[in-house]
């Protein structure tokens, strides 16, 4: 099964290719659009749900994953593209499109989605749950005596929380809060008036599904339609139907301007509740009548309004998929110990094990809790810790590594935080963790003016028998114990010196003004990240040109940067061979004659969501492996603080090629690109399955690495 192509470019390989090697600019034509890439991605993670292979809880869960990913790129980037539109921003994208061509273009293109995933949902994913003994039903289906647990459960437990808010000359329009689920109801006093427009929105604090009888289950929108009454009493109602309203993430903010940076962020989480509707979704049957009402009090234009099939929001459904029916579901899985440490609680052998040697932990085949959470737990509470330095991008509502930070201030340590205020859709908790900390006296920064902060790095401070030694982690995932458990990640563990040095540099950036240029280790964005790895890239060119091996291997989520792009295909065409593993965004066309024939790129979509970044280069057979935050996007490599680090230590870099090896030889969870811009499925064709995550998964169940020693 294929993605849906990128139209403009469909034909690139027919055409005459440029020479990247001496080219400065690249040719629209050679460049994915980066918003159609995202949502071949979405079609990718919508299979999961398509996809007969899978466990159905976990193909239902992946319903709601789909409604997730689509929403978050309505609210961000639909919101981007309409904003440019409104403030008549005309600048062409690098693959040569309007803002406006991108506007219509998505949302087209989200209508489709939905469609397909209701089409999923009614055809293949009800019927199967109801094969397996888990129905879900309408009113009319309902027996006399589930009919009876409905209404009094209704009573109880439903209808205390409704609020009916009518809109007429003494009612004004509500306010319909983003991703909320209402009805709009129609109501009419006498036979001959007209229709009178209410909404009444779905409590987010219920359950979407009531059980009616063992098995058998209601959506909570039809439990409500069934008893307006009890709301509109005396009345007619004349209909109710179901809509969703996804407004604009993208507000406008002035940082350089703001006095405070707390202030700004309550200002824009504000504005977000009032921003424009990007996205009207409504059931087919919605009349005429409310119809036109949302249309114009929501302004929203017609191509923002989405006829699809109910029930709308698959979000809720991940209840259904937490439902106790093991065997509708994967094998559990549970992160397994790190074999180089040791399960007692004592800094010096843990912190002796990293000393000893560089540690790389692979989540969530490797327990979080056991490796770097236990970095700062036991640092919090070790005699010989000086200080505790970290940084917070997003992190879990009850955060242990936050509440080490706690206590290590509270035991007398040096401890600073930096948490970044502006991580998109956790403003709010990353507020109150600064709240938090600041009243233990941490010295805390909110991120940087003008940039973000997405490095995952933090370094402890010890003074042992020799000295003051820095230990340092550098990862590639948030410090999150929750996501550590289904995002595939890596993490390093190292008491090299020249890193802790780097790391210490980053960190007086935050708390202080002047970003250093110069590390000895370290890759850091906006500094020098950029210019290395074009750096490495070239190295790999000039090395092909004269004859030698040439490799490039990388993993990341996301490939958009143009210079980078343009490098990459200036290496392939001097002959350098270059395999990459790209999770969602990617905007370079691989397998065109002449110029990319020596690129493959695939995409791996399963249990885990795929999130380390590896970067490996052959360097004329040394083998230059890294990890880190970045990806190869603008955004990463010039507008966000990021690190990458060198793993130089033998048996890891042998580790990150096993890792990159399952990656390219997986024939189950990969897709690869075409240079038509769509994605084709892997089958394994009669060999034997290779699937990533299983394989990793079997590896560390058995701790299977004992020639790796790492």
């Amino acid at each position: 099964m294929g993605d849906t192509p990128d139209q403009h470019s469909s034909s690139a390989s027919a055409t005459e290719v440029p020479d990247y090697r001496t080219a400065d600019e690249l040719d629209p034509e050679y460049y994915i659009n980066r918003d159609l890439s995202e949502q071949a991605f979405h079609r990718r993670v919508l299979h999961q749900a398509q996809d007969d292979r899978k466990p159905l809880l976990e193909r239902t869960r992946f319903l709601g994953l789909a409604t997730d990913n689509i929403d978050e790129f309505s609210m961000k980037r639909i919101g981007k593209w309409k904003r440019h539109v409104a403030n008549d921003i005309g600048d062409r994208t690098p693959d040569g499109r309007t803002p406006q061509e991108i506007w219509h273009e998505t949302l087209e293109t989200v209508e489709e989605l939905l469609h397909d995933q209701a089409a999923c949902y009614q055809s293949e994913i009800k019927p199967a749950l109801a094969d397996a003994g888990i129905e879900i039903v309408g009113y009319g289906e309902l027996s006399p005596s589930e009919r009876e647990t409905v209404a009094a459960y209704f009573e109880s437990s439903i209808l205390p929380t409704l609020t009916p808010l009518s809109f007429d000359s003494a009612h004004p329009f509500p306010h319909i809060s983003n991703l909320s689920l209402s009805l709009a109801v129609l109501t009419r006093d006498a036979p001959d008036d007209d229709p009178k427009f209410s909404r009444v929105k779905l409590p987010e604090n219920r359950p979407r599904f009531i059980e009616a009888s063992d098995g058998r289950y209601i959506l909570l929108e039809d439990v409500i339609a069934a008893h307006l009454e009890s709301l509109f009493p005396g009345v007619e109602i004349v209909d109710a139907s179901l809509f969703r309203v996804t407004r604009n993430a993208e507000v406008e903010r002035d940082e350089e301007q703001a006095e405070d940076l707390v202030d700004m962020i309550e200002d824009v989480l504000e504005k977000r509740r009032f921003a424009p509707v990007v996205r009207l979704d409504i059931t087919p049957d919605m009349p005429e009548a409310a119809r036109s009402v949302l249309v114009e009090q929501l302004e929203v234009e017609e191509r923002e309004v989405i006829e699809v099939p109910g029930p709308l929001d698959y979000r809720d459904f991940l209840e259904l998929a937490d439902l106790d029916r093991p065997e509708l579901k994967y094998d559990s899985w549970t992160p397994q110990p790190h074999p180089r440490f040791h399960p007692q609680d004592d800094p010096d052998d843990f912190f002796g094990a990293i000393r000893e040697r560089d540690v790389l932990v692979h989540h969530p085949y490797h327990s979080f809790s056991g490796s770097v959470q236990r970095f700062f737990d036991l640092a919090a509470r070790d005699p010989k810790v000086l200080a505790i330095k970290a940084s917070i991008y997003r992190t879990e509502e009850q955060s242990q590594v936050v509440q080490s930070l706690i206590d290590a201030a509270r035991n007398g340590k040096q401890v600073a935080a930096n948490v970044e205020l502006k991580a998109r859709f956790d403003e709010e908790r990353n507020i109150q963790w600064v709240e938090q900390l600041e009243e233990e006296g941490i010295h805390v920064s909110y991120g940087t003016v003008g940039l973000k902060t997405h490095t995952k790095t933090g370094v402890v401070v010890r003074e042992e028998d020799d000295g003051v030694r820095v230990y340092s982690h550098v990862g590639t995932g948030n410090y999150n114990s929750e996501t550590a458990k289904i995002y595939e990640d890596l993490s390093l563990l190292t008491a090299n010196q020249a890193i802790g040095q780097d790391l210490i540099k980053l960190f007086n950036f935050f708390t202080g003004r002047s970003l250093h240029q110069d590390y000895e280790e370290l890759l850091v964005a906006p500094a020098n990240m950029k210019t290395r790895f074009i750096d490495l890239i070239q190295a790999e060119a000039d090395r092909a040109r004269a004859g030698e091996t040439a490799k490039i291997v990388a993993k990341m989520n996301r490939l958009e940067h143009p210079e980078v792009i343009k490098e990459l295909y200036a290496a392939a065409q001097a002959g350098v061979d270059i395999d990459l593993v790209v999770r969602d965004i990617c905007c370079l066309r691989p397998g065109i004659e002449g110029l990319s024939e020596n690129i493959d790129i695939y995409s791996i979509v399963g249990r885990f969501l795929e999130h380390s970044r590896i970067f490996y280069f052959h360097a004329g057979g040394e083998g230059n492996y890294f990890i880190g935050s970045a990806d190869w996007m603008v955004r990463n490599l010039e507008n966000r603080v990021e690190s990458i680090v060198p793993v130089s230590d033998p048996k890891l870099q042998e580790y990150l090629q096993f890792v990159l090896e399952v990656n390219r030889t997986d024939n189950y969870l990969a897709w690869e690109l075409q240079s038509d811009g769509t994605y084709e499925l892997q089958n394994p064709d009669g060999e034997q399955t290779r699937s990533t995550h299983q394989i990793l998964m079997d590896r560390a169940r058995e701790n299977a690495f004992p020639h790796l020693d790492f």
